[in-house]
């Protein structure tokens, strides 16, 4: 694990490198505003109110993590794997997403506003009371994601795929739909 001073001079941490949950558990504060953790293993790593401002997460693996509350703010998690972690009350706002994996992700009452999630896989997500104003999700796979109460105004849906999607009281005022995909899938009968 980097040493506290590394992470704030934004020392480059090993891609090779493995931070599991026990190894952050052990502080209390974790400073890694502006980080290089590029392809860092994070995976059921404890970052829970973590600050990662501006922090480089490109190809970063955080599977099964706990970030709630994390500041997120302008990070980079570029093709980042973050699938089935869970970043309720984060603020992720401007933050590049681009490629990133959250698949099963738990994104309830998390802050994207402005984050860029151009063609990220968010199958199954729980996006209850997120809030996306003006995020590019251009391309992103919302199959089967939870988006109750989601505040999508202004954001960019173009070839999103949203099928089975739930968007029960979704805000989606000046949203760009053109060419996205809203089909509701039904079961086949059997014979």
């Amino acid at each position: 694990m980097t040493s506290d001073k590394q992470a704030r001079s934004g020392e480059s941490v090993s891609p090779t490198h493995t931070i599991n949950g026990q190894d952050i558990a052990r502080h209390e504060c974790i400073n890694l505003e502006d980080a290089n953790l590029e392809g860092a293993h994070m995976e059921d790593a404890a970052l829970a109110y973590a600050r990662l401002t501006r922090a480089n997460l490109y190809c970063a693996i955080l599977d099964g993590s706990d970030l709630t509350g994390a500041s997120l703010n302008g990070a980079v998690l570029w093709d980042a794997c973050v699938r089935a972690a869970n970043l309720t009350h984060a603020d992720l706002s401007h933050a590049s997403l681009e490629l990133a994996n959250l698949s099963r992700a738990n994104l309830n009452h998390a802050r994207l506003v402005g984050a860029e999630l151009i063609e990220a896989i968010l199958t199954d997500a729980d996006l209850t009371d997120a809030d996306l104003t003006d995020a590019d999700l251009s391309g992103a796979d919302l199959t089967g994601a939870n988006l109750t109460r989601a505040n999508l105004t202004r954001a960019n849906l173009t070839r999103a795929n949203l099928s089975n999607a739930i968007l029960t009281g979704a805000v989606l005022s000046s949203a760009d739909l053109h060419y996205a995909r809203l089909k509701k899938q039904t079961n086949p009968i059997s014979e």
